[in-house]
């Protein structure tokens, strides 16, 4: 199936200005000032006023719902597809919390398995919070290797509800997600969730000054839930870290102003990432009372923050796309997202000149059309 989007102020997510897109199936086939064709059926859209970008990707998302934390009653439900549409996101990388009990590995990954059949692209991490890893298989680097979805490993640190993981610990999670990574061809990636303990990354930040070539391996998150872990997170971005700032979790300043900041302590942009923790519980801790209750990360905080960046004059949109686009794709090493490129997927969104998602395009499938979500799981209305 060919489709021809026409008219198109391209972001790839550098500016290429006024341009027409073929699309081959899953697949962006041509890029040109002008594209006519003639003797094939093909399906046009036109992209008039609006900036096309690559498709958004949210590089921590809890599909089957975080875990519950004051009982079975709190167990968060699980993601739906036109939800993930509705604000962009195309690409998707599911993972487990606290729970690693009654949340499974085995239902993730028949979760991210269904939302690929659905339409978006997806992929899983293997484990959980805790210490030993849970796997598929008989360990982080044959779940790599062998599952199709698994593109890394996850690990908490520095979290009350942590296993509380070693220096060591962490190094030979490491060598496995490496020695997956490179047999499967998949490059392999230890996600690490960070609580708020004052330790913080101070073993990340050790590894990597002992060991940097393992750096490209470790994927820190929520690293603006304090002030002094967004320090932390500069050092170890100066040091050629990639960094990544929840926008739906707990965090000490809005997430744009958070970009700002680090980029001023010269941070290198495309270090930095967004994510939006979705569907994970959020503790929150009543000031007057003490009291603790949990409410599930919102999924559109993303494309939120980012177009803040925009309308605040801070960052051009080209810059600013990067953080959900480029930045992810490169950390998760997921070559053919992020851009939009000849023989690259075909995942594109539409923003108007308010920057308004208004059109979504997922694996060359309309996901979205005039604000308007299509593209939905089977069992949606």
């Amino acid at each position: 199936m060919f489709t021809l989007i026409k008219n198109a102020n391209l972001y790839a997510p550098e500016p290429l200005g006024m341009n027409d897109i073929l699309l081959a199936d899953d697949k962006i086939a041509l890029i040109d000032r002008k594209i006519d064709l003639t003797g094939i059926p093909f399906e046009t859209i036109d992209a008039v006023g609006c900036a096309v970008t690559p498709g958004f990707i949210d590089q921590h998302v809890h599909i089957t719902g975080g875990g519950g934390q004051t009982g079975y009653a709190s167990l968060v439900p699980d993601i739906s597809v036109s939800e993930l549409v509705a604000c962009g996101t195309t690409t998707v990388l599911g993972l487990l919390g606290t729970d690693g009990f009654v949340k499974e590995l085995t239902t993730l990954y028949a979760k991210t398995k269904a939302l690929e059949g659905d339409g978006l692209s997806a992929y899983m991490l293997t484990s959980f919070y805790g210490l030993p890893a849970k796997t598929l298989m008989s360990c982080v680097a044959d779940d790599l290797i062998f599952i199709d979805k698994v593109v890394g490993c996850k690990l908490a640190m520095s979290d009350d509800r942590s296993a509380f993981p070693t220096e060591l610990e962490i190094l030979r999670l490491i060598n496995q997600v490496r020695l997956g990574g490179f047999t499967s061809g998949k490059g392999g990636v230890l996600h690490i969730h960070l609580g708020a303990l004052p330790e913080g990354i101070t073993p990340l930040l050790n590894i990597a000054r002992h060991y940097p070539t393992l750096i490209s391996y470790l994927s820190p998150t929520h690293l603006i839930r304090t002030e002094a872990l967004f320090h932390q997170a500069i050092e170890f971005a100066c040091m050629g870290g990639m960094i990544d700032f929840s926008t739906g979790g707990t965090k000490f300043d809005a997430p744009h102003r958070c970009v700002m900041k680090a980029l001023e302590a010269h941070v290198p942009l495309d270090h930095i990432t967004f994510s939006s923790d979705g569907r994970g519980g959020v503790r929150r801790v009543n000031p007057e009372t003490g009291e603790t209750t949990y409410r599930p990360a919102p999924l559109h905080l993303n494309l939120q923050e980012m177009t803040l960046l925009v309308k605040e004059r801070l960052l051009p949109l080209e810059k600013a796309l990067t953080l959900i686009t480029s930045n992810p794709a490169h950390n998760l090493k997921l070559h053919t997202k992020g851009r939009i490129a000849v023989g690259f997927d075909a995942d594109l969104c539409f923003l108007d000149n308010e920057l308004c998602l208004t059109d979504v395009i997922a694996r060359g499938k309309v996901a979205m059309k005039n604000k308007k979500v299509i593209m939905k799981g089977r069992y949606e209305e």
